[in-house]
């Protein structure tokens, strides 16, 4: 189960990703269809910039504050497939841009390996 507050997109993207391959899984499985469909694993987080400073999963208070709200959906290969960013606040910067993609970065890998424990479970 994922907590969304803020990033209820993202986490729909990244507890999708999980449903669907467990639905592939027991296609398989019932032999209905014969080869995986699904090319390689999906996430997204939000992040943002918060009184100044880079958030990774942004929570309602922070969302509703913030200066730079981003959504962020990355392949299991590192590739972007969204970026989504609104200046709220204030313009953000390039700086600004890179550290929020860093942030996103690091925590998609986290969510694609909680993705890949999530189905080794029998």
């Amino acid at each position: 189960m994922l907590q969304a507050d803020g990033g209820t997109r993202t986490a729909a993207i990244t507890g999708a990703y999980v449903a669907l391959v467990d639905a592939v899984r027991w296609l398989q499985a019932r032999r209905d269809i014969s080869r995986d469909p699904v090319f390689g694993a999906v996430a997204a987080v939000s992040v943002g910039i918060y009184w100044g400073v880079p958030v990774l999963d942004l929570d309602y208070a922070e969302d509703s504050a913030c200066d730079t709200d981003m959504n962020v959906v990355m392949n299991d290969g590192g590739g972007f497939i969204e970026l989504q960013g609104t200046a709220e606040g204030h313009a953000f910067r390039r700086t600004e841009l890179d550290a929020l993609l860093a942030l996103a970065e690091h925590g998609i890998g986290e969510l694609l390996a909680a993705q890949q424990a999530a189905l080794a479970r029998p």
